[in-house]
């Protein structure tokens, strides 16, 4: 059986590019880090790496031999953590950042619960709906709603959020039902506006995407305003299913133009790369994960 030390000498040696910088990380010389490599060669019978004076270059049996140890090791570490979390309370400050709308409707419904189970954490939520450079920004965790950007973090697919044009009982039994996106020119909508600009309606007609401006009287940029209005019967809104699941399923809002939906957007979870998360992330990005698996 090859030696996990070893192993783990190749993986740092991939992942730090020289044996000098694994060296570092290990806490043991660059030639202690050579001669275990040399020890993994000679067990396994393969050269896996082609060695130069500038560099290091995995060759094809140690690009598969890599991508099967850092399988290994990830399980492993994650052996040792769901032991560790098993035993111990997560404590510290965890900073979390969020769009407005998740934050409000989604996190701060939850939160009580989540701290009730860890309360040596101290979470500090930052909302907003401007991205920023996720890196610098600091935060241990960031949800993010819409297509990502490149980042150096690792991403997670919560759920896909699908847009719903929805209105009060009573709103329709006063103006009637729309059926096509052609008769949202005789109702009252509730817009949303981006940075004082409103926002148009992106529906289906048929196989082909229509882009409906809709005639509304009033226009904002906070989300569960928008919601809140449509419930006192103010006009047809146009928002994400996990803002309205409850009066959805209430009966608060009903559903229109179903057939006639068609935008989508994904929510993420992205947090630092690395083996070695602490447990505080882990623990709540485990939690976040259970708020979209129950609104699907």
């Amino acid at each position: 059986m090859h030696s996990l030390a070893n192993i783990d000498a190749f993986v740092r040696a991939v992942e730090e590019g020289d044996f000098t910088r694994a060296a570092r990380k290990l806490d043991v010389t660059a030639s202690a880090v050579s001669r275990r490599i040399s020890r993994l060669e000679e067990e396994l019978g393969v050269k896996l790496f082609h060695r130069t004076t500038r560099a290091l270059r995995l060759t094809e049996d140690g690009r598969d031999f890599h991508a099967r140890c850092q399988r290994i090791l990830a399980e492993l570490d994650e052996a040792k953590e769901s032991l560790t979390r098993a035993r111990a309370r997560p404590t510290g400050v965890l900073r979390v950042e969020a769009p407005q709308v998740i934050g409000q409707l989604v996190l701060a419904p939850a939160l009580p619960r989540f701290l009730a189970r860890y309360p040596d954490l101290e979470v500090r939520l930052t909302l907003r709906d401007q991205v920023v450079d996720p890196v610098s920004g600091g935060a241990d965790v960031h949800l993010r709603l819409g297509p990502l950007e490149d980042s150096t973090l690792i991403a997670k697919k919560l759920t896909v959020a699908r847009l719903v044009a929805c209105a009060s009982p009573g709103y329709l039994e006063r103006h009637g039902v729309p059926v096509t996106p052609a008769d949202l020119a005789r109702h009252d909508c509730l817009g949303f506006m981006r940075d004082e600009r409103p926002m148009p309606w992106l529906l289906r007609e048929g196989s082909a995407p229509l882009q409906v401006q809709p005639r509304a009287r009033v226009h904002t940029n906070h989300g569960a305003t928008l919601r809140d209005l449509a419930v006192a019967g103010l006009g047809i809104a146009w928002l994400f299913d996990f803002m309205v699941a409850r009066e959805l399923a209430s009966g608060a809002l009903v559903p229109v133009l179903e057939a006639h939906a068609g935008e989508t957007r994904p929510i993420h979870v992205l947090h630092p790369s690395g083996r070695h998360l602490p447990s505080r992330v882990r623990v709540f990005l485990d939690f976040v994960a259970t708020l979209f698996t129950a609104a699907r």
